[in-house]
Order: C-alpha cells, then structure tokens, then sequence
C-alpha cells in the first residue's frame, strides 16, 4: 500500500492531537506518550472501518487480498 508524506503527515498530526492533546506532551515521558500513540494506530489498523476499503478495516483488507496483517 503506497502511503504520500502528506498522507502519513496528516496521520501522525492527528495521532498526536487525538491522543496526546489536550495536555502538555512536552511535560509527558516518552513512555507516557507512546502508550496513546500505540493505541491509536490499533485502532486505525484493526477497528478504523473505511468505505475505500470496502467496509473493511485496513487489517481485514489486507488479510482479504492474502497479504500479511
């Protein structure tokens, strides 16, 4: 799957605003940021449902096409 540097930006902007702010993240361990940043990309794998991928999350369409989850 071809990913643009706008794309993956756009994701990992929102990553950091959804998990991490509102707060300080600069104040946060590293640890302390990781646990949301991980928790967030789960999700988008496995339980982010999208109509591109035919109602399928990202995990379960790869999986469809026999490619490695």
């Amino acid at each position: 799957m071809h990913c643009s540097q706008s794309t993956a930006e756009g994701f990992f902007g929102r990553t950091k605003t959804e998990s991490v702010h509102p707060g300080h993240w600069e104040e946060r361990t590293r640890g302390e940021v990781l646990v949301p940043v991980g928790d967030c990309i789960r999700w988008h794998d496995h339980g982010h449902i999208k109509r591109s991928l035919g109602w399928m999350s990202p995990v379960q369409y790869r999986q469809s096409q026999g490619k490695a989850a």
